[in-house]
């Protein structure tokens, strides 16, 4: 009887459902101009499936350098195109790396005397500290300075660009009143803890090239079905209307 009752008791337990509490939350690494947009969608995905969400934020070229190092993360959001591509011919990948969102370039300043209509001149007459992304590791960066070259900017900005690590640290330049402007991605003047805080005009995309952001499900994902369920819910009408929110284009 009692060797019947432990053998009941064991497929009882072999039957019952997972309890999404513990299962491992998926490991995310994520470019440093989608952080406010994806806590809100990390947070709708763990409402509607119950599965955890770990996210780390950086430019993302420190992130392609983490996993090329072996860091365990199951999915990678990219700032841009290209730094996937890379990686998934360095065998980094599970899946084709998929557009997820097209980012858009905006001017920023708390300065009183910033004018948004006049930009060009106003950061031209300016003399303060310009902040941008590190341009070696973070396309907003890069694009950043394809917008100076595009204005004839380069000559009087330049020597006055400080430069963050990503491009939430430029973000957080400008908010401290570390640099009088900055370039950075329009999600981030977006986010409900930027709102009152300065002002902001779009920079024309004509002005820099596109920039594709797209999202890489890698090798670690094996082990965590729950990583392609992220994967898949990123491009689902739930997230995209999150994305739009923050001014992402869709692809």
């Amino acid at each position: 009887m009692r060797r019947y009752l432990l053998t009941l008791f064991g497929s009882l337990i072999a039957t019952m459902p997972c309890n999404p509490a513990l299962a491992a939350p998926v490991k995310v690494a994520v470019a440093a101009n989608v952080q406010y947009a994806f806590a809100d969608v990390a947070a709708d995905f763990t409402r509607s499936t119950g599965v955890a969400v770990e996210a780390s934020y950086a430019s993302s070229g420190k992130i392609a350098t983490q996993i090329l190092n072996g860091a365990p993360f199951e999915l990678f959001l990219s700032a841009d195109d290209e730094t996937p591509r890379k990686l998934s011919s360095a065998g980094m990948a599970q899946l084709p790396a998929k557009t997820y969102a097209l980012g858009a370039l905006v001017l920023w300043s708390k300065d009183p005397a910033f004018d948004g209509k006049q930009w060009q001149s106003w950061l031209k007459s300016a003399s303060g500290k310009v902040a941008i992304a590190n341009p070696q590791a973070a396309p907003y960066g890069a694009e950043a300075l394809r917008v100076l070259a595009y204005y004839r900017l380069t000559d009087s900005v330049k020597p006055r660009l400080v430069q963050g690590d990503n491009i939430a640290q430029a973000a957080q330049f400008v908010d401290s009143g570390a640099a009088q402007a900055g370039f950075v991605a329009k999600a981030l003047v977006l986010a409900p803890q930027m709102q009152g805080k300065g002002r902001w005009v779009d920079i024309p995309a004509a002005s820099y090239q596109p920039i594709v952001q797209d999202m890489l499900l890698l090798k670690p994902a094996a082990a965590n079905p729950d990583a392609r369920k992220l994967f898949d819910y990123l491009s689902s009408p739930a997230a995209h209307a999150i994305l739009q929110r923050y001014g992402y284009r869709l692809p």
